[in-house]
């Protein structure tokens, strides 16, 4: 299941893991737990019964995720007995992982504290070991999950009593009906399974071939940032090669499925299908559909078909659009009245950015209403290298709308009001806090402007190449030239507004915003 989350302020995502799929009942009250906490959407309920394992995703403010996580392990520390759990899946404890994930607004370190918080409360409340992995580690040794889950829960008795493994937070007492809770933060982690008809030992064989760690030291993997390992699911008698994709900019998913692909052919095994567990950031599955895209020399342009094209491809078996709250998802009539409204954002940036995001749709119009067509068919190739920027551009700064006003609105309500300024250690904090938000109000108008400026040589060719009837579309003086003029004159103001009140002298001079105007007049 995919989802996409809207535009709120902040988001954690926090996906806990409970030892448990055999009680339906149980797992429908941790999910009203969740979903009935204030502030968080659960988003993914994933069951499967081999391995005995129910994932739990859902998002929400740093403050309410904590919550709502507390509210799941209560319920899970009612119903489920670890003496009695079996299962495929590695497992040291009835919440067996509990991990706090930035997606938007939120720092690694914010994730760290709420995990800390987490931890603390669950250890408080339960009298239960918990223990601080990935980035909320407190030492080298524990910042590996697998590491700390070694031996799982029947090790836990012996594991206990040893100096090394007293749990970060409550009792180093073994307590048999929970064993013991991982939490932690840690970057967006993609899970990612691919099935195949064969044997759970066939299908592990080929997770051990491609998982970082391999088989041992002397013998790792191929894919770095990869965890896997192979299963049988009995429901549906297939077996999966199931991964944990640590950083999908390191390995994409796209390369993960084609190397389980190439050794399932070596082994003469039909792939059936692959499935994404939870959510997964949109930029890994454009990253994966221009990878296809390049490999069947295929021009597509808009989001929505790429991530299909990638669904067909590799066989996603679900798939759910879900992206509401933005600006940019509201109606033009609603849009107008928010700016029009009694508030200063949306303002005068998330115009600029929404003008100028017309001014390069005009060009990709101009551009698509001339490709293949047969009295401009010995323009294909180029229309084909002029359309991808207009697209691109037009995407980018129609993005920028909704940055805009965040960037305004965090520096407005995180820095300026919440933060106290009552000692001199707290001023200091407040201030460095309040430059930073200001670099972040400089930053958005200023990348509007360079994403402008870089469409006007491919504007030239436009107005010189496109279909001459919508010369009044595009060429020069007219409404796309016109609506971009109006958003970098906008973004120019914008920047100078908020550069005079920032200290750093590098930044300022880093930022050289008088060639953003001058070159608006080469064309």
């Amino acid at each position: 299941m995919i989802k996409y989350i809207g535009n709120v302020s902040q988001v954690t995502e926090n996906k806990p893991s409970i030892s448990m799929d055999t009680n339906i009942c149980v797992i429908d009250e941790i999910s009203k737990a969740i979903s009935q906490t204030k502030g968080c959407l659960l988003l993914d309920v994933d069951a499967g019964s081999s391995t005995n394992r129910t994932v739990y995703t859902f998002v929400g403010s740093p403050e309410d995720v904590v919550v709502g996580a507390l509210n799941a392990a209560k319920i899970a520390f009612q119903f489920i007995d670890m003496a009695k759990h079996e299962g495929e899946h590695p497992r040291m404890g009835a919440l067996d992982v509990c991990p706090f994930i930035p997606v938007r607004n939120v720092t690694m370190e914010e994730c760290v504290y709420s995990a800390n918080l987490f931890g603390k409360s669950l250890a408080d409340e339960l009298h239960v070991p918990v223990y601080l992995y990935g980035e909320a580690a407190l030492n080298e040794s524990r910042r590996s999950l697998p590491a700390i889950r070694a031996g799982e829960y029947e090790a836990l008795p012996e594991k206990l009593k040893k100096a090394e493994w007293t749990p970060d937070f409550g009792p180093a007492t073994f307590v048999p009906r929970w064993g013991a809770t991982v939490t932690g933060a840690r970057k967006f982690l993609i899970a990612y399974n691919i099935n195949l008809l064969c044997t759970k030992e066939l299908a592990h064989r080929i997770a051990l071939n491609i998982r970082e760690q391999g088989r041992s030291k002397n013998q790792p993997g191929r894919l770095k940032q990869v965890q896997g390992m192979g299963w049988y699911l009995d429901e549906e008698n297939i077996a999966q090669v199931s991964t944990n994709l640590l950083d999908f900019e390191t390995t994409p998913l796209h390369v993960v499925y084609e190397e389980v692909c190439k050794d399932a052919k070596d082994l003469n095994l039909p792939v059936v299908g692959s499935q994404l567990v939870g959510l997964i950031p949109k930029k890994a599955m454009l990253d994966a559909a221009e990878f296809y895209i390049k490999k069947e020399n295929i021009f597509i342009l808009e989001e929505e078909h790429k991530i299909r094209l990638f669904i067909t491809f590799s066989k996603i078996i679900q798939y759910e659009d879900r992206e509401k709250g933005s600006l940019v998802s509201l109606s033009l009539h609603t849009f107008v009245q928010k700016v029009g409204a009694r508030s200063a954002a949306p303002g005068g940036g998330s115009v600029s950015a929404a003008i100028s995001s017309l001014g390069a749709a005009l060009g990709c119009m101009v551009g698509l209403m001339t490709y293949g067509k047969r009295q401009f068919e010995e323009l294909d190739p180029v229309m084909r290298q002029l359309i991808p920027p207009f697209h691109q551009a037009m995407n980018q700064l129609i993005a920028i709308v909704d940055r805009d006003t965040l960037a305004f609105s965090s520096y407005m309500v995180r820095f300026a009001m919440k933060l106290p300024k009552q000692t001199p250690r707290e001023k200091e904090r407040r201030t460095t806090a309040m430059q930073l938000g200001l670099k972040n109000a400089v930053d958005v108008p200023f990348s509007l402007a360079e994403k402008i400026n870089s469409l006007w040589p491919f504007l030239k060719e436009m107005a010189q190449h496109g279909n001459i009837a919508l010369r009044t579309d595009l060429i020069f003086s007219c409404v796309a030239v016109k609506a971009l003029e109006a958003g970098v004159f906008g973004a120019y103001f914008n920047v100078v507004t908020n550069l005079k009140d920032i200290t750093d002298e590098d930044f300022t001079q880093q930022v050289g915003i008088v060639h953003i105007c001058l070159k608006l007049w080469t064309i």
